[in-house]
This record gives C-alpha cells, structure tokens and sequence, in this order.
C-alpha cells in the first residue's frame, strides 16, 4: 500500500509540473519527397554514367511548430538526409517586445529561399550564386526585418590535417526592405579562425556580402541576387567542379602561406503562375573562384526550366530538365530530366 500511495504521489508531482508543457499548441507537419531522375555525367577524363534513379529525397521531413504563450515559441524537424533520420531544425524563440530572441539550429540569415529548382533534393541553385548559409547553431536577434546570428564557426582544416584553433564565432547579419510589389535584401558574412601545425599558425579569415532582390508582376515574378566575397566557401556553399556538392571556395595553406580565394556569383530566377495548378520557372546560376597565385579562375554554371503541377492542396509533383556546366576542361558537366513527386501533410 505504501509503495501505491508513493507512485500515485509521483504522477500526481509529475502531472503538475508538466501541465505548462502540456498546455502549448503543437502543430506536426510533414513533407514526402520522391525524385525520379534520369542523369547523364561527363566526366571528361573518365567514363561518362547515365543512371536513373528513383530515391527519397533527403529533405524529406516530419516535425512540430509550437507555440508555448505569446511570446514565446519553438520548432523541431527531422529529415531524411542519407537514408537515416537527421535534425533539420530544433530551436525556441522568445519575443521580449522590443524584438526577438533565438536560441538553437536552423538557416542561417545568409540562407536565402530565391529558387525552385528541384533536382538534388531541391537544389535551388544554391551552390550556383544563390546565398546559402545552411541550417546551424546559433543566437539570433531579429529586430523587425533586422537579423544578426552568432553561429558556429566553419573551421575547415583545408585538407592539411593540420589543428584549428577558434576564438570567436562566426556572424551572419541581413536586412529586408519592401515596397509595394518589391523587396531588396542585403546580408553579409565574417568567419574566422586558425591552423597550427609545427609551431606556425596560419590565420584564414572569410567574408561575404550579398544582395538580393524579388519582384511580383501579377502572375509574373522575378528573382535575382548576386554575391562577392573572400574564402566565402566558409560561409556559403560554393561549387565549382561541375558535381554541385558545394564544398569548393575555400583558402589554399602553400608553403608558409596562406592563398586567398577570390569569390563572386549571382543567380537569376523568372517564373509565372498561370493558375491555382500551373507555375513555370527558369533559372540560371554563376559561381566564380580566384585563387591567388592560380593561373586561371573557376567557374560553374547551371540552368533549368520546370513546371509545378499542383493535384491538390499539398499534392504536386515538378518535372524539370536542366545542367550543371563545371566549365573547364577536366570538370564534371551534368545533364538531367525528371520528376520531383511532394505531398505534405
């Protein structure tokens, strides 16, 4: 009887304290993503693959909006990347009047939504001149179209093996601006940090700044941003290979030196919504490197045209045709046509 009346006292503890919880709005939601992909790659120096694929796509995702009281709010989100479960986003925000305050993971305020491109799971031409600072850790201020983060700082060893040593984090800033059918962005970048090996220190610093814009003409639309930077591969994703895995833009350690890399891309999107079920969209995407001392710069190119077909609110599915251009001579050009398959629930 003891051992009863001491559970029932522990529910009842535990009912208490956890009533407040209890007491937010959940909102789950969920996105399905399947592509069906029939890509060819020039490989140039190699044999050139032509694959189709059917595969879930890695951002695929199930997670929950939650609004704890007026000022105060919080989200979670699971994906799919690699075939497992990965967190997207988890974090909670607090809105003290004056502005607000974010505490957690999720896109930075250099992760810019200005493209619908959908292969690559939603590429977007985000590796192409389109400013994408991916989802990470961070403290974030807003105040009203004023953003500015203190997020994990990328400490790429660049190849070297060599030990990096951090001391500050990275910042991210960015500012809306809208009039009327218009809206002007602008952001801007710094990451810092160094490599130590054998007693030398090299210090690689990176900065970028962007700006962008989005025009509504009735059903008519019209994206654009452009960037330029130094090392920005530390701050956005960047290829310039042809393989559009957004890992080039980075310093080069040369002897006792370190080579800075010159960095610049825009991106150019224009769609129409011809009714509740149809949109088209095409896009083009340019990305540029200088490596001090380099005889030559790297570019990459891509394009592509699509169309989304909406079946219901939540159901559609995009079929798209574009290239990825690596440009030089020994870089990978990729030519693909299919379909993204979504529903949301």
């Amino acid at each position: 009887m003891r051992m009863i009346a001491v559970f029932l006292s522990t529910a009842a503890a535990f009912m208490v304290f956890a009533m407040p919880a209890f007491a937010a709005d959940w909102s789950f939601y969920g996105s399905a993503r399947v592509s069906t992909f029939q890509t060819n790659v020039d490989n140039f120096a190699a044999e050139d693959t032509d694959n189709y694929s059917t595969a879930l796509q890695g951002n695929s995702r199930i997670g929950a909006k939650v609004n704890v009281r007026d000022d105060l709010t919080g989200m979670f989100e699971y994906g799919t990347s690699g075939g497992g479960v990965n967190l997207r986003h988890i974090y909670g925000e607090w809105d003290f009047g004056a502005g607000k305050f974010l505490v957690g993971q999720t896109d930075g305020p250099l992760s810019w939504g200005y493209s619908n491109q959908v292969w690559d799971s939603d590429s977007n031409l985000n590796n192409q001149g389109v400013v994408d600072s991916g989802r990470t850790p961070m403290l974030r201020l807003t105040f009203g179209d004023f953003q500015i983060a203190a997020v994990e700082t990328d400490s790429n060893d660049l190849g070297t093996g060599y030990t990096t040593e951090t001391g500050l984090p990275a910042i991210e800033a960015f500012y809306s601006y809208s009039l009327n059918s218009m809206t002007f962005e602008f952001g801007a970048g710094y990451n810092s940090y160094d490599l130590v090996n054998a007693g030398v220190t090299y210090s690689v610093d990176s900065y970028v700044v962007a700006a962008g814009a989005k025009f509504n003409f009735g059903r008519a639309y019209l994206n654009g941003t452009v960037f330029m930077g130094e090392n920005a591969g530390n701050l956005i994703a960047i290829s310039v290979d042809g393989d559009n895995s957004g890992d080039d833009g980075y310093a080069v350690i040369s002897g006792t030196r370190v080579l800075d890399n010159d960095c610049m891309g825009y991106g150019l999107v224009a769609g129409y919504v011809f009714n509740d079920m149809l949109t088209f969209e095409s896009g083009f995407g340019y990305v540029k490197t200088d490596l001090d001392e380099a005889a030559s710069d790297d570019t990459e190119e891509a394009y592509y045209l699509n169309a989304t077909v909406t079946l219901a609110p939540g159901v559609f599915f995009v079929p798209e045709i574009g290239r990825i251009d690596g440009v030089e001579t020994g870089d990978k050009e990729t030519t693909y046509y299919g379909v993204k398959w979504q529903i949301n629930f």
